[in-house]
């Protein structure tokens, strides 16, 4: 019996070109600027996002990090989703490193009003923290890969612009929400003066990721990676798979997203799920299970036993998501042994 990981796409192997590429790229010391691989990635990342330079990092963690170190002073606070991905599962980085604290708010599905955003801008007052940086996340990993719209964003941009607030985005999926938005990855980034985006999610690179901006937020996050240990060699060997990613792989996430609302489509139809096509914008599925005598917990256990991974969002949600490595067959023979689990 085959494994089927919906667990994440993070799970994603490289492929068979990354491989060739890793053992002929070109090396040197990145720490030294000197690998010609990783400059190329760190050229082509800039200019797919229409940012002035762009900075290779091992992980997004550690790019959102960074980028909140590089934005902010210690002492002040940063307006974060209550949901957002640095929020609840950075290990609090932002506090124990970074020496910030965060003012959240409830989204819609983890789009924020930019009218309360502007309510959360401290005022000029001795007792309180000073409002250093607004970040967004899209896609928005616990609202189910929910893209924020464009709008949402300018409307936001233009709060920040107002009381000279910079605005970070964590894009970890950035290219699913171009996919989804039929729009230039550019048209996201240009509401937002930095963005991290992943590089090892769906488009299979073994590791990395990216941080882009200006070119002074660039060179200031690079002496920070350098501080937090994220310096690395001869990183080409990772930076020749980030090149393919970037130029051949983001197409494939258009198939991520078809596989995902077959997904969404075989749990519905099942009966055992609460479940809408409306609310899977990319790749990620949320499924409430709708039948009583089960915890999410419980079936991801049983699940994993019939050959099927998952994760359980909480007592009632369980994640999925789909990924190049999983088919849409693999889709559909998953959903059938759920239901076997179900039934009995």
């Amino acid at each position: 019996m085959k494994t089927i990981d919906l667990r994440s796409d993070t799970v994603t192997k490289p492929t068979p070109e990354m491989l060739v590429a890793m053992s002929s790229a070109p090396l040197g010391d990145d720490v030294y600027g000197d690998d010609p691989t990783v400059n190329e990635l760190e050229k082509l990342a800039a200019d797919k996002l229409g940012k002035e330079a762009a900075l290779l990092v091992p992980t997004g963690t550690m790019g959102n990090l960074i980028a909140v170190m590089a934005h902010t002073s210690p002492g002040q606070e940063i307006i974060l989703e209550a949901n957002s991905h640095i929020y609840l599962y950075e290990v609090a980085g932002i506090a124990r490193i970074a020496g910030v604290q965060a003012r959240t708010i409830h989204g819609n599905r983890g789009e924020m009003l930019a009218t309360d955003i502007e309510k959360s801008i401290r005022s000029d007052n001795i007792h309180f923290p000073e409002t250093g940086l607004i970040c967004l996340e899209n896609t928005h990993n616990m609202a189910g890969g929910r893209v924020i719209s464009l709008e949402n964003m300018q409307e936001v941009q233009t709060i920040g612009q107002k009381h000279g607030l910079p605005l970070h985005l964590d894009g970890a999926r950035i290219f699913n929400a171009a996919i989804s938005l039929n729009k230039d990855v550019r048209k996201i980034a240009e509401s937002v003066d930095s963005v991290m985006f992943c590089l090892s999610k769906g488009l299979s690179s073994p590791v990395g990721s990216m941080l882009v901006g200006s070119s002074g937020f660039i060179k200031k996050s690079r002496k920070l990676r350098k501080m937090l240990g994220g310096g690395m060699r001869q990183a080409g060997i990772i930076a020749a798979c980030g090149i393919i990613s970037l130029n051949e792989m983001t197409e494939q996430l258009k198939i991520d997203h078809r596989n995902a609302a077959v997904l969404v489509e075989s749990l519905y139809e099942t009966g055992h799920f609460d479940v809408s096509i409306d609310n899977t914008h990319t790749n990620i599925v949320n499924a409430r299970i709708a039948v009583e005598g089960w915890t999410a917990f419980e079936l991801v256990d049983a699940m994993e036993k019939k050959g099927v991974l998952t994760n359980a969002r909480n007592e009632e949600m369980i994640r999925f998501v789909t990924h190049k490595d999983v088919s849409m067959e693999e889709i559909e023979e998953a959903v059938i042994r759920i239901s076997q689990i179900l039934k009995s």
